[in-house]
């Protein structure tokens, strides 16, 4: 029973995270000059937050253990450039393109694994997974190059980078995370 309750608050603290995320992501966008602000005490905290989510989602007993394969050393960096993000806001803000360039990188490239996982266990929406990951991972490399010197604009290229990570996340959340709520009748609630 304790781990049908971790799992479920791995899945939801997934699909909360991302949403955060690409409200964050939005607010990039829509206000990148106020964005640089308080850009790093938010992403701190959501980093720090999506860090305990992911290590509480790798020790939960999920069905096809996709969602959750590579988060414990995942959710420990994310944990890690959190608390980086918060006590070192100075120095963080010259390199934030690259930090989150590589994250978004790493993350779509542990979720494009986790599709081909996913077609493997006969899902039929890891497709969807694959998608958003190579674009997710087009854009952390975009975020690595930085093409643009303008600081709004690589704020807005981040903001959207944001958005395509949490829909990320959620895709994978919704899709290959399986929550067994009564093992007896076997009754299935959650990914396909």
């Amino acid at each position: 029973m304790e781990s049908l309750r971790s799992l479920k608050l791995a899945k939801n603290g997934y699909i909360i995270m991302s949403l955060l995320f690409c409200a964050a992501g939005v607010c990039m966008i829509a206000k990148p000059e106020e964005a640089l602000d308080i850009f790093c005490i938010v992403m701190g905290i959501l980093l720090l937050a999506y860090g305990v989510i992911k290590i509480i989602g790798y020790f939960s007993r999920d069905f096809y253990c996709l969602a959750f394969q590579f988060d414990f050393a995942f959710g420990i960096l994310l944990m890690a450039v959190g608390v980086i993000m918060l006590i070192r806001k100075n120095v963080v803000i010259n390199l934030i393109y690259v930090m989150f360039g590589l994250l978004i990188l790493t993350d779509a490239l542990f979720k494009i694994q986790t599709a081909m996982d996913a077609k493997k266990f006969g899902l039929t929406l890891w497709w969807r997974i694959l998608l958003i990951a190579l674009c997710t991972g087009v854009f952390g490399v975009v975020l690595l190059v930085r093409p643009l010197e303008a600081a709004q604009a690589m704020m807005r290229l981040t903001g959207v980078s944001i958005i395509l990570e949490g829909l990320l996340n959620l895709c994978v959340a919704i899709y290959t995370v399986k929550v067994l709520e009564d093992r007896s009748s076997h009754t299935i609630k959650g990914g396909f």
